[in-house]
């Protein structure tokens, strides 16, 4: 479990674990009061390199707990036992405007772990370190399964957990962007619940030319969970982020056969044509297309395209029908998308219907859009290719490193917990007084 250098003891308990389990770091056998930096570095399915480091102190008997001593500065300070793993940032040098997604989830995240004479701040890979250890980081849980779907017409990717069943089942919808992220539907699949990550945002393409999913697409997807042998068919939840999290809203409350036992809306809005198809959304947006800003570095800021807050019905979900449990999750920064003044408005239409009981915000300050699971590297702008007219640019998600990887962390077991109240320790159906 250790590797033994010269003076030095580095140990990393677990050395092989799921993302978001945290991690304790150990430096023992160095000298008193002896400054020392513990670097992390990563690279990337893409062949990028990901760092991050910290600044300690051994204490009288040379020994260093980054779980609980303070880290004197680096890519973070203060007490933060993650801030390890949370911090990664692309090296100095590397492409502009990247952001880390795992591709193959079915692989581990390789992260070497690093401890060096001094406080250094650069070149590490040109200095031989005193001691390292290389840790695995998995989102794929022992026995999980993956299955690429293409049932009744659905695209996605389903992940099973260890075991014959049955569980509940979890619909996730990911936001923007051409490639179908996976990482969290298979960290969801990890503590126990079926997930469908959907594929709905990529026009779909005929003889006559490109068209998107109808409404009749996310209801497939749902029976297909629903009528999966290892599903119990009465307890599925969606969870959905940015545009995901928009669209769970509205076929939530509109759609004669989706009706889900609790739902997750991360960075989401209400805002868009009541009942209208994922072509209506886009057509509404297009339309206010002149709200979109950008900063002096020319990253685009979509905040204020849904803006401000229609009064009138037509064109927000009416979430005072709404039936089931809602958990909203807004990040205060979040420079892509009205999620807090959308949450604030939903908050009161739901309180006016009578079904405000059924509401759960968790607001973070200084935390963007991007709000992922924990320990994942901050992203506060990134190249993005625009999965309709497959135009790249760059985004501003907004938030501020350390308060956003908090929100991460902090969310995702309340995401957890809300889950396995309502799928797992909640009623058959909550939703029954709905139908």
């Amino acid at each position: 479990m250790a590797l033994q250098g010269p003076m030095l003891w580095l140990s990393v308990h677990p050395c092989r674990g799921l993302v978001d389990e945290k991690i304790k770091v150990l430096v023992h056998h160095a000298a008193p009061v002896q400054r020392l930096t513990v670097h992390t570095l990563f690279r990337s399915e893409d062949g990028d390199d990901w760092e991050a480091f910290g600044h300690y102190v051994s204490d009288s008997a040379g020994a260093v707990d980054v779980s609980e001593d303070v880290c004197l500065g680096g890519t973070y300070s203060g007490h933060e036992p993650m801030g390890l793993l949370w911090s990664l940032r692309p090296v100095p040098g590397s492409r502009p405007s990247l952001r880390f997604r795992k591709k193959d989830t079915g692989t581990p995240m390789l992260v070497t772990i690093s401890l060096h004479q001094g406080f250094l701040s650069d070149s590490f890979t040109e200095r031989l370190p005193l001691a390292s250890r290389v840790v695995e980081r998995w989102y794929m849980a022992p026995g999980v399964r993956r299955v690429e779907l293409t049932e009744g017409g659905v695209t996605g990717t389903l992940f099973l957990p260890p075991g014959p069943g049955q569980f509940p089942a979890v619909l996730d919808l990911p936001g923007g962007g051409r490639s179908l992220p996976e990482a969290r539907a298979v960290l969801l699949a990890s503590h126990g619940f079926v997930t469908l990550a959907l594929n709905y945002l990529n026009p779909r393409r005929t003889a006559g030319g490109e068209y998107h999913v109808g409404n009749d697409y996310f209801q497939t997807a749902f029976s297909v969970l629903q009528t999966h042998p290892q599903v119990i068919r009465e307890r599925i939840a969606i969870v959905g982020l940015s545009f995901g999290a928009s669209m769970a809203l509205g076929l939530s409350v509109y759609s004669p056969t989706i009706k889900p036992s609790c739902l997750v809306s991360i960075s989401g809005s209400h805002v868009q044509p009541a009942g209208g198809s994922l072509g209506d959304i886009f057509a509404e947006f297009k339309k206010n297309e002149k709200n979109t800003r950008y900063d002096e570095e020319k990253r685009v800021i979509w905040h204020d395209l849904l803006l401000p807050i229609p009064s009138n019905p037509s064109k927000k979900v009416d979430v005072g029908q709404l039936c089931c449990p809602l958990l909203l999750i807004v990040g205060k920064d979040d420079q892509n998308w009205p999620a807090e003044e959308s949450a604030s408005d939903m908050k009161e239409m739901m309180e006016m219907s009578g079904n405000g009981h059924l509401l759960t915000v968790l607001s973070y300050p200084d935390t963007g859009h991007l709000i992922e699971p924990p320990y994942s590297p901050h992203c506060r702008s990134s190249n993005f290719i625009n999965a309709e007219s497959r135009e790249k640019f760059v985004v501003l998600w907004g938030g501020e490193v350390t308060a956003h990887c908090h929100a991460q962390e902090d969310s995702w077991w309340k995401i957890l917990d809300f889950l396995k109240k309502h799928l797992y320790y909640g009623p058959q159906s909550d939703i029954t007084s709905c139908t």
